[in-house]
Parts: C-alpha cells; sequence; structure tokens
C-alpha cells in the first residue's frame, strides 16, 4: 500500500444497504469482544446503530470472512498476535470496498505504527488495548451517525458526573480520589468541580483559598466571560485544579438558564478532564450539568435505599452527548449487614462496573495533614484507576496524543 491510500473515514456510507451491518468486529480476546458487544449495545438504546456483528477472530480471519460477507459500515479488525500486521491490513483494504470505515485494535503500543495505520492504510484510528465501554461510545457514535453534534461533543475536555445515589456514601471521596489520579499522578489537565453551590466540601479538603467561588459565577447577572471562569480555578498540585464555593448552608442557588453551560463550555476548552461532584439536586444548575456531561458515574451503597435510589438515577434518560449508559461503582463492598453484589446485580439488571471493598481508614486518609493525600496504593488505587479507564483515561500513546 502507497502513501497516497485515501481516508476510508472520508468515504463511509452512513445510509446503508438492506444487507449491510452497521459494525461488524473480529476481536482476539474475549473481554475485548464483551466490551465491544456491551459498548455497541449501549449506542443501539440510544438509537445509534442497531445492526452489529462480534466475533471472534484475527485480522487474517476478517480477511477470510470479507473475502464472502457483505461488507459492512464500519469493520473492526485486531491485529493483536500477527507478526506483519501492516502486511495483513494491506491484503485486507484490497478485499474491502473503500466506503468501509476501518476501525484496528492492538496491543502494540508504538507511535510509528499508529502513524502507518492512518496515513499508509487509511484507516480511521488505531486503538490501543484494553479498550473501554467509553472508548466504544467515543469511536463509534459519531463515525455511526455522521453527526456534527455527536462529533463536536468530543471536542474539548472531557466531563465526568460523579453522583451519589444517596449523601454520605463516599461520592465525593471517589470524585476527589479520581481528580487526584487524572491531575496529579497522571499529569492531565484537570479540574475538580464542586457543583454544590452551598455546602461543597472540595475547598476545605483540598486546603485552598478560592479566587471567584462557583457560587459567585452561578448568581452573577453580568455577561460571563470565559476568561474569568478559567482564572477562577484555584491549582492544587501539579496539574490538578479546583472550582467550588465556601460552605454556606444559608446560601440560595438563583443560578439564570445557561449559565452552568456557558462554565462548562469556558473549562473544556482549558482542562482535558473535569469531574464534577454532582449531588442530586432540584435546582438549574444541577440539571444542566447533569445534561452537559459525557459520562454519568453513579455510587451507591450495598443497603435497599442506595439500590433503590440508584434505580431512580438510571431512569433519566441519556442526552444525545452521552451515547453510553452511566458506570456503576458500589462503595463499601462487603460492608456487614450489606446487600451482596450478585443482589444488588440482580436488582438492577446489570453488572456493577466496579466495586470499591469497605475500605474506611484509606477513604479517612484521604485528608493528611491539612490536605488531600490521594489515593494511596493497593486496592483502592487499582479500583480508581479502573474507574479512570471507563470514564475515559487512555494510558501510553494515546495519552501522549491528547
Amino acid at each position: 500500500m502507497s502513501d497516497s491510500q485515501p481516508s476510508r473515514a472520508a468515504g463511509a456510507n452512513r445510509t446503508g444497504r438492506p444487507d449491510q451491518l452497521t459494525v461488524l468486529g473480529f476481536v482476539t480476546d474475549g473481554a475485548s469482544e464483551t466490551v465491544l458487544r456491551d459498548g455497541l449495545n449501549d449506542l443501539a438504546q440510544s438509537g445509534i446503530g442497531n445492526t452489529c456483528d462480534i466475533r471472534r477472530g484475527s485480522a487474517k480471519s476478517t480477511i477470510a470472512a470479507m473475502m464472502r460477507m457483505p461488507a459492512p459500515q464500519i469493520l473492526v479488525v485486531d491485529i493483536a498476535g500477527d507478526d506483519r500486521p501492516l502486511q495483513t491490513l494491506g491484503e485486507l483494504c484490497d478485499v474491502i470496498e473503500p466506503s468501509v470505515s476501518v476501525l484496528v485494535l492492538g496491543d502494540i503500543d508504538d507511535v510509528e505504527l499508529y502513524r502507518s495505520i492512518n496515513r499508509r492504510i487509511g484507516a480511521v484510528d488505531y486503538i490501543f488495548k484494553p479498550i473501554t465501554r467509553e472508548m466504544v461510545a467515543r469511536y463509534f457514535a459519531s463515525l455511526i451517525t455522521n453527526n456534527g453534534h455527536v462529533a463536536d461533543s468530543t471536542r474539548g475536555g472531557r466531563v465526568i458526573a460523579v453522583t451519589g445515589a444517596r449523601g454520605g456514601i463516599g461520592a465525593s471521596s471517589i470524585a476527589f480520589a479520581l481528580a487526584w489520579f487524572l491531575g496529579v499522578d497522571s499529569n492531565r489537565h484537570t479540574l475538580l468541580l464542586d457543583a454544590d453551590p452551598s455546602i461543597g466540601v472540595a475547598l476545605e479538603q483540598f486546603a485552598v483559598e478560592p479566587r471567584t467561588s462557583l457560587r459567585d459565577l452561578l448568581d452573577d447577572d453580568a455577561p460571563l466571560d470565559p476568561e474569568r471562569v478559567v482564572e477562577a480555578a484555584v491549582p492544587v498540585q501539579n496539574r490538578l485544579y479546583l472550582l467550588g464555593s465556601p460552605p454556606n448552608p444559608g446560601a440560595e442557588a438563583a443560578a439564570r438558564v445557561g449559565r452552568a453551560r456557558q462554565i462548562i463550555d469556558a473549562l473544556r476548552f482549558r482542562f482535558n478532564f473535569v469531574i464534577v461532584d454532582l449531588p442530586v439536586l432540584p435546582v438549574q444548575s444541577q440539571r444542566e450539568l447533569l445534561e452537559l456531561t459525557h459520562h454519568r458515574v453513579i455510587v451507591l451503597d450495598p443497603s435497599i435505599g442506595g439500590l433503590r435510589d440508584t434505580l431512580r438515577l438510571l431512569a433519566i434518560p441519556n442526552n444525545p452527548g452521552q451515547p453510553q449508559r452511566p458506570t456503576i461503582v458500589l462503595n463499601r463492598e462487603g460492608r456487614p449487614g450489606g446487600l451482596k453484589r450478585k443482589h444488588i446485580e440482580d436488582a438492577l439488571k446489570r453488572k456493577v462496573d466496579i466495586a470499591i471493598s469497605e475500605l474506611p481508614k484509606p477513604f479517612a486518609a484521604l485528608v493528611a495533614g491539612g490536605r488531600f493525600a490521594g489515593a494511596g496504593k493497593g486496592p483502592l488505587l487499582r479500583s480508581i484507576h479502573d474507574l479512570s479507564r471507563e470514564v475515559g483515561f487512555e494510558v501510553g500513546r494515546k495519552a501522549e496524543r491528547a
């Protein structure tokens, strides 16, 4: 294949023939197969792409199948384990129509391979495994729909809302630990947005003083300058910043319609991640923030009340910018007297995505000597790392290009 190979994204046919699958994928491992199926099922439930077929197979299997099957709109091929991936992909391009959009999965973290796959082969992208549901939503939603609105929602930083099914179950601690991991440990431009305008605790937890509080930004009737929003973010450590309000239980939330959107729009083009510690409150700014998030994280504890309130939160429909279902985090798994994980999953009719064991001491130690100490090490850090991947953090080559 030459460097003049045309991009297969440009001519993609999104109308589809009667015999044409939206997505046909061949993957080499069970984990990727499950994630692809789950992620594409999320998109189908959102009305995006409803004819998908994911199979187990290598890149060679993909070539053999494409010699006898109708071409799909989008073809997923896995080059993991292939000794000559570029040659194999070149052979694949010879047996499929130029209109097919090709997404390549692989386990080689190499910039030159990525460039060759994109420039020489003309694939839409190369996705380094392991993959997540968030990655499926991000790569496939705009590709399937060819929808500018969906594509626009992927530009700028990602907005992640972490919401507790009920108060006092550790959702804020999880949001804080996630923001710390991304902004401090992983060196990504990250903002923690404490969205409670009256009793937010993030400023105290991180021992920083506000410049301009979130409450002031929401309540001010003057036109909102994006630079003012960015300047209100207080540096915490490394690339982690914080925007919140000092506790004031008597304060009334009087945000104008659209004010939260203006704040988020300003922040998204300054930070890679905006982690929103979002309480469930019936106020305008909270409703807007929920609508503006790319990904929702719901935290519950193993209680009847937590389960009931989680079902209520899951009943809230996704907006067009949220092409996948919320991530469910079970906090304090194994707490004495708590519900078993299987019982929770049976009631939710879906799996828990992340489970954090009953670890009161590590959570209590998040604040040490008047400053936030991060997630520490061990099981808690592993859970936060898993959560970061769920919401869109990618290590290695992808992180470097972001």
